[in-house]
């Protein structure tokens, strides 16, 4: 199912930890509404500006967002987020890139960039009419 014009569905479920696991990683309809939102008003428009966008991960159900140690309340959990990279960029450049447009309305944009991983989250709500724009560095990562 293609979202928008350069994402689809199978690109923001798939899930190399759901494949391990042998378990389910399929989104319900409003999930799948929110991955299509996300896509649309976040996702293209940050492929628009900045180019070819790698989905490290996207909606999570249950068991894998348990087994990657997430938490319940993550937006990944509901289809509102996804995680990536932007081809030929350093996700602190992709990261400070996106915030400096200010045209993207994200819920959160967070970084991380500690070390071991290396890569943007983020997320965007429908259910508020105005996104919180939040800007958040993971655990470990510099806020240079």
């Amino acid at each position: 199912m293609k979202l928008t014009e350069n994402f689809t569905l199978v690109q923001l479920t798939r899930s190399a930890t759901a494949d391990r696991l042998k378990v389910a990683n399929t989104p319900n309809e409003t999930e799948k509404k929110n991955l299509k939102t996300l896509a649309e008003r976040v996702l293209q428009p940050i492929h628009d500006l900045f180019g070819a966008m790698q989905i490290t991960s996207g909606f999570r159900s249950k068991p894998v967002n348990d087994a990657v140690g997430s938490n319940d309340n993550s937006q990944h959990r509901t289809g509102q987020a996804a995680d990536f990279r932007i081809v030929g960029m350093s996700a602190r450049e992709a990261f400070n890139l996106i915030i400096a447009a200010g045209t993207i309305p994200y819920d959160q944009i967070i970084l991380y960039d500690d070390g071991r991983n290396n890569f943007v989250h983020v997320s965007f709500n429908p259910q508020r009419a105005k996104q919180r724009g939040e800007i958040l560095f993971s655990r470990n990562t510099l806020k240079k």
